[in-house]
């Protein structure tokens, strides 16, 4: 009779062994693949910047705030207004030459600044092309996206900042600009961003949006010289 329970009792253990293994397995496999995309990307001043994943594009959620290109030669900063409206090199600035707007909004560069061969990006991201932005449009639901884009609340944006959810996570920070003249305008008001690509010898595409509606402009391109924030995109 031992001998016989013997013989019941060993199959019983293999099964047991079996349905565990198997049980183990399947608990392996159904554990989520952790996602290797950094939140974060840190520029040659060493500022950090916080970024998202939009589709298939991974994008800064930051205005760029960069004084130097990649290979550590510093960006010419050019506070006065007659020397920055004859520029065809490269150069930033603060908002209306204080350098607190830039905390919050990021600085602004003129268009030889971005398209400059020592790279005003970190390494693994560029400035967008008038293409990349177009996808972000394309993907968020058409030109009416600004909000979906813009930051919410008022803090940052005038009133009443038109219909501002960031669903996407892109945190649209109004920067304003700086004139081909020199002149600063529209902090608060409105966001402009360049793009990488060109229209023609003296203008290049970009993007704007602004407090009191929901359209991101993709449709208007602007002197060289005039002074936008920018948004970088990962490689």
């Amino acid at each position: 009779m031992k001998k016989k329970n013997s013989i019941l009792i060993y199959p019983l253990l293999i099964m047991g062994l079996v349905l565990f293994l198997t049980y183990s397995c399947k608990k392996k496999d159904n554990t989520p693949t952790p996602d290797p995309t950094p939140t974060t990307v840190t520029d040659i001043d060493g500022n950090v910047y916080n970024t998202v994943k939009i589709g298939t594009q991974t994008w800064m959620k930051e205005n760029l705030k960069v004084t130097h290109y990649r290979n550590g030669i510093g960006i010419p900063v050019v506070t006065d207004g007659p020397t920055w409206a004859g520029l065809s090199t490269g150069a930033y600035c603060d908002y209306n030459n204080t350098p607190s707007n830039s905390i919050i909004y990021g600085k602004l560069y003129n268009w030889y600044s971005i398209n400059d061969s020592r790279n005003i990006a970190p390494i693994g991201w560029h400035v967008p092309t008038d293409a990349e932005w177009t996808a972000l449009d394309n993907y968020l639901g058409g030109t009416s996206v600004a909000d979906k884009l813009k930051e919410t609340g008022t803090s940052h944006w005038s009133s009443p900042n038109t219909g501002a959810t960031n669903e996407s996570g892109f945190t649209a920070l109004p920067g304003g600009t700086r004139h081909s003249d020199g002149t600063f305008n529209d902090i608060r008001d409105y966001g402009h961003w360049w793009s990488s690509t060109e229209y023609g010898p003296s203008v290049a595409w970009g993007r704007e949006m602004n407090y009191n509606s929901s359209i991101f402009s993709s449709n208007f391109y602007y002197s060289k010289d005039a002074g936008f924030s920018v948004r970088c995109i990962k490689d």
